[in-house]
């Protein structure tokens, strides 16, 4: 299973973005290998609707799960509906959640 964690920088010992949509960068970890990559967060720049197409990256990149502070009702919707599931984030760094 692939889990995504938006992240203020490309290190494992990030902290944690608080806004889903707004955060520069995507750690997607592999529960499987156990091996982990970032993605850039593309619509970081978007006036609106940054969350509901960072959802739809997430989602076609074959995550189950999110952890994140903040997600927006639309980006959530998109999420329910691709079967990703939605967990609060812990205080502390990407690697800690």
């Amino acid at each position: 299973m692939k889990i995504a964690i938006p992240t203020e920088e490309k290190s494992i010992k990030s902290n944690i973005y608080d806004y889903f949509g707004r955060a520069p960068y995507f750690l997607i970890y592999s529960t499987v290998t156990k091996e982990y990559e970032f993605l850039d967060n593309r619509a970081v720049v978007e006036q609106g609707g940054a969350g509901i197409r960072a959802a739809q990256v997430i989602a076609d990149n074959g995550v189950k799960a999110v952890i994140t502070n903040r997600c927006g009702e639309n980006a959530e919707k998109l999420f329910r509906n691709a079967e990703v599931f939605i967990y609060a984030a812990q205080k502390g760094t990407a690697e800690e959640n």
